[in-house]
């Protein structure tokens, strides 16, 4: 082995562009040759470096800018324009002030017809507060109460159910029935001992949380006729109603 070369050199043909090399003997001047080529290859290493931080530069740079626009769409999506926001503002406040409407005028004509007529109080009606009747405008809250506890002393056993109430706004309608043994004087009715069951709806209008205005809607005649069924004066009664 250590004698190749002399080996090689008797072979005819060596195909290969190396024939020198081949038929040389082992020498040492390419030792350290290689380093010729250290700086070519740091120049290039340190290129492929560059070029990959200029990537890595440019990723980031997509990343960052994706992110900033999605960022912005988001607080355009959720945010919305003054405008739009004010009015979602203005909604929500109506819908939570007609929420307390009808909580309160639920409340408070549930607690009259158990009795407590003090609830007809300035908390709860406007001053000059106005019930529409056929018989003409009941004005200010002490009429208001004394045209309503009519219910309460024209009849013993009353039931009066409020069966729903619906608003818009300032506008809420009130369905209710009202049940009773006619016992005492009922709007100049004489007390008949006859059963009441009267439905009918009413229309109010609110201010500022507190009712201003009311006006019944039922069935006169069939009240009447409740009334003074089996009443030999009943015609005059009836009369002196309409």
């Amino acid at each position: 082995m250590k004698n190749f070369f002399e080996t090689a050199k008797g072979r005819e043909n060596i195909n290969t562009p190396s024939y020198d090399q081949v038929t040389k003997p082992l020498y040492s001047n390419s030792i350290n040759r290689h380093l010729n080529f250290y700086e070519i290859r740091y120049v290039h290493l340190e290129i492929h470096i560059i070029k990959c931080e200029e990537k890595v530069m440019i990723y980031t740079k997509k990343i960052y800018v994706g992110i900033i626009i999605t960022i912005f769409f988001a607080i355009l999506t959720s945010c919305g324009s003054p405008a739009k926001n004010g009015k979602l503002t203005e909604l929500q406040n109506a819908k939570e002030q007609l929420e307390r409407n009808i909580a309160m005028y639920d409340e408070t004509w549930s607690i009259f017809f158990r009795g407590d007529t003090s609830i007809v109080n300035s908390e709860r009606f406007q001053e000059n507060v106005v019930i529409v009747t056929a018989q003409g405008d009941i004005t200010g809250i002490d009429a208001t109460r004394n045209y309503y506890y009519n219910f309460l002393t024209g009849f013993s056993d009353s039931d009066f159910t409020i069966l729903e109430v619906v608003g818009q706004g300032n506008r809420l309608v009130k369905h209710w029935n009202f049940k009773g043994t006619h016992t005492g004087n009922f709007f100049g009715i004489p007390a008949s001992g006859n059963k009441l069951n009267l439905s009918g709806t009413t229309m109010v209008t609110m201010k500022d949380g507190k009712i201003a205005k009311e006006q019944d809607f039922f069935d006169m005649m069939s009240m009447v006729n409740q009334l003074t069924a089996g009443d030999v004066n009943a015609d005059e009664t009836k009369a002196g109603v309409n």
